[in-house]
């Protein structure tokens, strides 16, 4: 089990604080944008999007960064079953890379987890670099029988309990079961990323 631990941010003299707080609709340009930077304009054809597209978020689990006024960092995570049970897949996680020396990912990481974890999720999965997200307690010992709809590598496929045995034995598709999104919020959408 790992322990969680409110992150220590050390400030230079360069560097204003940052705040993190739930997401508000005022930040979705400004989020978009910066999936955009972080990911490429391509990022919706990715096997992962396919999970979230016209998904609302799980309830309380979406988490902007903000300095100055600014958005700065996102992380959002998603309902979905892992092989019949339920679960969380955690991203995109992405910071402005004029401010990735700030440690804003890793806060929102801890944030984004310890929310998780006092809302009652049982486990939570993702598909990113082992060795950044191992130092959050994320590993592939649970997910080698677990598929995405659509292709992944298999060696970024990672996972960590809040429940022991949360995943114990899982084997299957990993598929959304999150609220749908309002028709029109899906439609604006779409219309804001082809602007």
């Amino acid at each position: 089990m790992t322990a969680f631990r409110k992150p220590q941010v050390a400030l230079t003299s360069k560097a204003a604080p940052f705040a993190i707080r739930a997401e508000r609709a005022a930040d979705v340009a400004a989020r978009e944008a910066l999936l955009d930077a972080s990911f490429g304009e391509n990022r919706h054809d990715r096997t992962c999007q396919r999970l979230r597209d016209g998904r609302a978020p799980a309830a309380g689990l979406a988490l902007s960064a903000v300095r100055e006024r600014t958005l700065v960092g996102t992380v959002r995570l998603w309902h979905v079953s892992a092989g019949g049970r339920p679960a969380l897949v955690l991203g995109p996680l992405a910071v402005d890379p004029a401010f990735r020396e700030l440690g804003i990912g890793a806060a929102l990481m801890h944030q984004a987890l310890a929310a998780a974890r006092a809302r009652g999720h049982a486990a939570v999965i993702l598909l990113g670099d082992a060795p950044y997200y191992a130092r959050f307690g994320f590993s592939p010992e649970k997910t080698g029988a677990l598929m995405l709809p659509g292709p992944f590598e298999r060696d970024r496929l990672l996972a960590i309990e809040f429940q022991a045995g949360a995943l114990d034995g899982v084997e299957g598709m990993i598929v959304p079961t999150g609220a749908a999104l309002p028709k029109r919020r899906v439609v604006r959408a779409l219309q804001a990323h082809a602007a």
